[in-house]
């Protein structure tokens, strides 16, 4: 929940300036819903895309307040981040409500950012493995083989996320390693190979490089190094 209409159309025309041209990475911004529709209008004819940050899973009705697939689609944003530690926190939003929510994006040919992480007190009891294997089972692994083209994976140690604290580049690839495992354990090398799995959880400038070396991290999803156009900028270089 951060930046009002003018601030979002700053952020992203001081992006596009300073992003280097002819650099080989799918660049994707996620603006408050109010500052979707702009946002495409501003990214049309680049090479950024936009997700939503959140989508009800139904298709309409008496739901006030809430967004649905086709009011995305409708105004051009094809890309959703579902199941962000904020909305499994705040809004208490499980595994079961996500597999649906997947489901109903995915019927509108949406790409869907998955989100799975566990809290400090399930890495402490050394439950981390076993949180994101429930999650990535009770929340993706319905899905047949085609779908998994349009899922990409985001890591985000709860622990890790604005707090400063970040997980090591070890600890965030042996967790990546994990996940890859677990989906070709399910559906096989060629899915497990080819599905994107990001970093998230404080990636700033000075510590993505690192980060984004390991051989299963293949990018991040940022979060306040976001808000400031050069440091997102400065991530972007270093993947």
């Amino acid at each position: 929940m951060n930046k009002n209409a003018a601030e979002t159309t700053q952020l992203l025309t001081d992006i596009l300036n300073q992003l280097p041209s002819g650099k080989e990475v799918e660049v994707l911004v996620a603006p408050p819903y109010v500052n979707l529709s702009q946002a495409v209008h501003i990214l049309e004819h680049t090479n950024i895309s936009v997700a939503a940050q959140n989508m009800h899973q139904a298709e309409g009705g008496a739901f006030t307040g809430e967004i649905s697939a086709d009011m995305l689609t409708s105004v051009g944003v094809h890309n959703v981040i579902l199941g962000h530690s904020e909305r499994r926190a705040y809004f208490k939003e499980s595994d079961a409500l996500l597999a649906n929510k997947v489901d109903t994006a995915l019927k509108h040919e949406m790409r869907v950012i998955f989100c799975i992480g566990e809290e400090l007190k399930d890495r402490q009891n050394k439950q981390h493995f076993n949180v994101v294997d429930n999650q990535l089972r009770d929340g993706l692994f319905h899905l047949e083989a085609n779908a998994w083209m349009n899922i990409v994976l985001a890591y985000e140690p709860v622990w890790a996320i604005g707090t400063g604290e970040t997980a090591s580049p070890e600890q965030a690839q042996e967790m990546h390693h994990f996940i890859r495992e677990t989906i070709r354990h399910k559906y096989g090398s060629d899915i497990a190979e080819n599905v994107s799995i990001l970093y998230g959880g404080s990636v700033k400038p000075d510590n993505a490089k690192e980060i984004f070396s390991k051989p299963d991290v293949d990018g991040g999803l940022i979060g306040g190094a976001a808000l400031k156009a050069e440091d997102f900028v400065a991530i972007v270089e270093a993947v």
